[in-house]
């Protein structure tokens, strides 16, 4: 699937669009998905992570108004930073899991169906990546799923402790697993994908291979096995560009394995 270039609108369903930021990183891939949602017809739309704080992405997703209201996947900076000068520029209420993030309206709940921009969207709370991780599920033509960083386009969900947890994250990706097949996948970083239930069960899968190769480095070399040594063996087929990330979800790998009685300290 072709991604967008920057700077540039592009219909990926009836209802959805998405404008990609210049921030592209190890971690952000080419860049922050911001995504247009607005039925046809409609008059306003619902604009999901309005991005990173460059005020010519912000502009840009200003202009596809008017914007009747903001939601956040979740509270990364290259997802949320660019909303004060949002909310400047559109006048529109933020909605988050996080009360903290909201401007002018109430924080969603998990469940609740949000109609906006002539579409519904439910919220899925998918806690893993972050603690205020949501995905939301567009039941239209062409049904999909906004998924933030539950999910991306090419790669793996990083999952950092403190605010991330493995155990979370994996109890996510079984909801997800369990959505209707076809729903196509429209993440905050990447391409969008066909089908979010084979991608979870995909993800499932990995993340099962990735927690039996740290198991194995740990008999190999011992309880004290730093995350850094066990980054040299279960990733050494990964670019070391993302190791630093890579070691972020082997101390959530570490702990998970605490957690079930696995491994002391």
């Amino acid at each position: 699937m072709e991604h967008p270039a920057y700077g540039t609108l592009r219909q990926v369903t009836p209802y959805a669009s998405v404008l990609l930021a210049h921030n592209p990183s190890p971690m952000t891939l080419e860049g922050t998905n911001t995504w247009v949602v607005r039925a046809p017809g409609a008059g306003d739309c619902v604009v999901i992570d309005p991005g990173p704080d460059d005020a010519e992405h912000v502009r840009r997703v200003a202009d596809q108004g008017p914007v009747s209201l903001v939601l956040l996947t979740h509270h990364h900076g290259d997802h949320t930073d660019g909303v004060e000068q949002f909310v400047e520029l559109t006048g529109a209420p933020v909605r988050a899991l996080d009360p903290a993030l909201c401007r002018g309206a109430e924080a969603f709940r998990d469940g609740e169906i949000i109609k906006a921009g002539g579409a519904e969207l439910r919220v899925v709370a998918t806690a893993g990546h972050t603690a205020d991780s949501v995905c939301f599920v567009a039941d239209h033509d062409e049904p999909a799923v906004f998924t933030g960083d539950s999910i991306l386009g090419r790669g793996t969900t990083v999952v950092a402790q403190p605010d991330g947890h493995l155990g979370s994250y994996l109890a996510s990706l079984r909801l997800l697993a369990d959505l209707p097949p076809g729903l196509r996948v429209l993440p905050g970083h990447g391409p969008e994908l066909p089908d979010a239930q084979e991608i979870a069960i995909a993800y499932l899968k990995h993340r099962e291979q990735r927690l039996d190769q740290v198991r194995a480095a740990v008999r190999d070399h011992g309880p004290e096995v730093t995350p850094r040594q066990v980054v040299e063996v279960v990733y050494a087929d990964v670019d070391r560009s993302v190791w630093p990330a890579a070691e972020w979800t082997v101390q959530a790998q570490l702990a998970y394995l605490r957690e079930r009685g696995e491994l002391r300290d």
